[in-house]
């Protein structure tokens, strides 16, 4: 592959790079403490699409209640599930847990050290398993997430959406042609901290990045439509109807959904597919009851938006509920199940 004119080479760049992480880059992070394989692993699976300062709590509960992977192979998945609510893309969660099983059982506790075998945890692509050992092994592996691709995009002034294949493959190949030999952890966190605090998507701070003079975006002033956003499509919409049966003690009854699909394990409250099916089933199962109708509210997916109307059922006593169902209480402490984002809110609004 050839280079424009002006970029800087592997060695010049990485150079660059560090001197500006010794005097500007974060250290104080939690996963920057104590660097483990497994703290790192962690931590990556937490910040991917999320911001830091909504990880950091998140990762510091989960450190305490799950010290080593040992302690995450053995723990129950609602355990898992319940300390990430909030953090949203469960599939991560449910990922996290079945490998730290397979590093307890099939690695001896011990995480892989070669880029293949680490890939092959679930949840585990090219850029997370690169970052786990470039960071807590220190090996020379590449990286590539959304910081890297902005900072590389816009370096190289890339004005293709960096989601296509084409542009992927540049953007490795220039990704592992910068890569250092040496100081590989420091030199992984520099560029991802680079992108999150000064080559941000927007308003980036060029008047103090380390390559305002060695930018091809920055020099061309493009920085405000480089990278490309992703093409967008049309979300469909869909509709559902939440069953917030609540007893006189306050208890709200909870059923755990199947162990696929969306919210997949999670509790949520018992779903329908029109008004008209919910009170047929209210009907059918409690005879004549008032139900309060609440505002409807949209929770957006990747894919496409749900329109979700609560309606809530007051009873006065316990009745017999389903195989998979729970009478849930969040005012308990010993309550540890994984909730749906939109059911924590709708609970959060119920009077206990």
């Amino acid at each position: 592959m050839s280079y424009p004119k002006g970029i800087l080479l592997r060695q010049s760049f990485s150079e660059k790079l560090l001197a500006w992480w010794d005097h500007h880059g974060r250290k104080d992070l939690p996963w920057q403490q104590n660097k483990t394989s497994y703290r790192v692993w962690v931590s990556e699976i937490m910040l991917q699409q999320t911001q830091v300062t909504t990880v950091i709590p998140y990762f510091e509960r989960f450190m305490a209640t799950f010290p080593s992977v040992q302690d995450l192979a053995n723990a129950q998945e609602d355990k898992v599930l319940h300390l990430w609510t909030g953090l949203g893309y469960y599939s991560r969660a449910r990922n996290l847990h079945k490998a730290a099983r397979l590093v307890a059982e099939k690695f001896e506790g011990n995480f892989p050290t070669d880029l293949d075998t680490m890939q092959e945890l679930p949840g585990v692509g090219r850029s997370t398993a690169g970052a786990v050992l470039s960071i807590s092994q220190d090996q020379q592996t590449a990286i590539m997430d959304g910081n890297v691709k902005r900072v590389l995009s816009r370096y190289l002034a890339i004005k293709d959406w960096p989601g296509t294949p084409s542009v992927t493959k540049q953007l490795w190949s220039v990704a592992e042609r910068y890569t250092p030999k040496t100081r590989n952890a420091d030199y992984t966190q520099a560029i991802m901290d680079l992108g999150a605090t000064v080559c941000k998507r927007s308003k980036p701070i060029c008047s103090i990045c380390p390559f305002q003079t060695d930018c091809k975006a920055n020099l061309e002033g493009l920085t405000q439509i480089i990278p490309a956003s992703k093409p967008k499509k049309d979300k469909p919409s869909k509709q559902t109807w939440m069953l917030m049966i609540q007893l006189a003690d306050g208890r709200t009854e909870l059923q755990k959904r199947p162990a696929t699909g969306i919210w997949a394990s999670l509790y949520s409250f018992p779903e329908f597919d029109s008004e008209e099916s919910l009170r047929d089933f209210v009907a059918t199962r409690y005879g004549d009851q008032t139900l309060q109708v609440w505002q409807s509210f949209r929770h957006t997916f990747s894919h496409y938006h749900l329109d979700i109307t609560p309606v809530l059922l007051r009873l006065d006593h316990e009745t017999i509920s389903e195989a998979n169902a729970i009478w849930y209480n969040p005012t308990l402490a010993d309550e540890e199940v994984g909730l749906a984002a939109p059911v924590k809110k709708l609970i959060s609004k119920l009077k206990f």
